[in-house]
Formats: structure tokens, C-alpha cells, sequence
């Protein structure tokens, strides 16, 4: 019994809308994070020390990408199965970590606040977990989407403390 708050069908003109509002929302976050992130990447990131670990600068462009496709998917998934009213509380927390995932970006890249942005890794990290746990009883696929995103974030914050170690 993975999605015990399951609802009848909805129609198909009333789910590919509400599917294209969580990817473009994810998309949005998405655009204004790299948008922040830009000008940084260029002139100040390069200039400080990274850990053995760091991925090449190519890796993030498509991770990224796939991490928000899935966020959308699994938000979708958990509102077509149990409708705003009954997902609200899972669904405010999905709203509140894609704010937080776009808050890192702020703080490390545009503030370019290393230290900060440490800080609020670690509550991405905890508002990611808690969105899975509302997802979960919800509709156990959006859960397990959502966890290579709290993998990437776990060594994002791992990549995150070795800069500010470094530097």
C-alpha cells in the first residue's frame, strides 16, 4: 500500500498544468541560483582552495538539472495523489527547501559567505529530509526521487565545510 492517501484519477487536463507549474517553479529557482551564481563562478570560486573531492565545474550543470526535474516529479506525484488540501503540510515543505536550495546559492555565491552558506546547508539538508518524510506516507516514489537530491546535498555540505576549512 505505497500511496495510502491515494484519490481517484484526476483528469488529464487538470494534472499536465499543475506538472508544468512544479517544473517551471523548479526551473525558476533553478535559473535565478545560476543567475547569482554567475559572475562568482568566473572571478571569485576559482580563486579559493577545493578539497581533493570537488567535482569538475561540467558536473553540476547536469546534476543540477536532473535533481530539479525530479524535485517537480515527486511535488507533482504527491499532489495528484492526495490533492493541496490533504498534501499541504508535505507541500509547504517542499516549498520551503526549494527557498532554502535557492538561499544557499545567496549566501555562497552572491554574498560569497562560504561560512553562512555552511550554516544553511545544514538546514537545506534537515528541510529536505523533512519533506521526505511527509512525502513518504504520501506516495513512496516522491519520496525515493528525492533521494539522490539529499545524497548531492550531503556532499555539497561536505564540499561547502572543506572550502571554508581551506580558506
Amino acid at each position: 500500500m505505497a500511496n495510502r492517501t491515494r484519490r481517484k484519477s484526476l483528469p488529464r487536463r487538470r494534472t499536465i498544468p499543475a506538472f508544468l507549474g512544479f517544473l517551471l517553479l523548479c526551473f525558476l529557482v533553478s535559473a535565478i541560483g545560476g543567475w547569482v551564481t554567475a559572475g562568482s563562478v568566473k572571478t571569485w570560486y576559482p580563486l579559493l582552495e577545493k578539497p581533493p573531492h570537488n567535482p569538475h565545474a561540467w558536473v553540476f550543470g547536469p546534476v543540477w538539472t536532473v535533481l530539479y526535474i525530479l524535485m517537480a516529479v515527486a511535488a507533482w506525484r504527491v499532489w495528484r495523489a492526495a490533492g493541496w488540501v490533504q498534501a499541504r503540510p508535505a507541500l509547504i515543505l517542499f516549498f520551503v527547501q526549494l527557498g532554502l536550495n535557492l538561499l544557499w546559492s545567496v549566501l555562497f555565491f552572491g554574498l560569497r559567505n562560504p561560512t553562512a552558506a555552511l550554516v544553511e546547508i545544514v538546514l537545506l539538508l534537515a528541510a529536505i529530509l523533512a519533506t521526505m518524510k511527509a512525502f513518504r506516507p504520501i506516495d513512496r516514489k516522491a519520496f525515493w526521487m528525492f533521494v539522490p537530491y539529499a545524497l548531492w546535498v550531503g556532499y555539497a555540505a561536505t564540499l561547502n565545510a572543506s572550502i571554508v576549512y581551506l580558506n
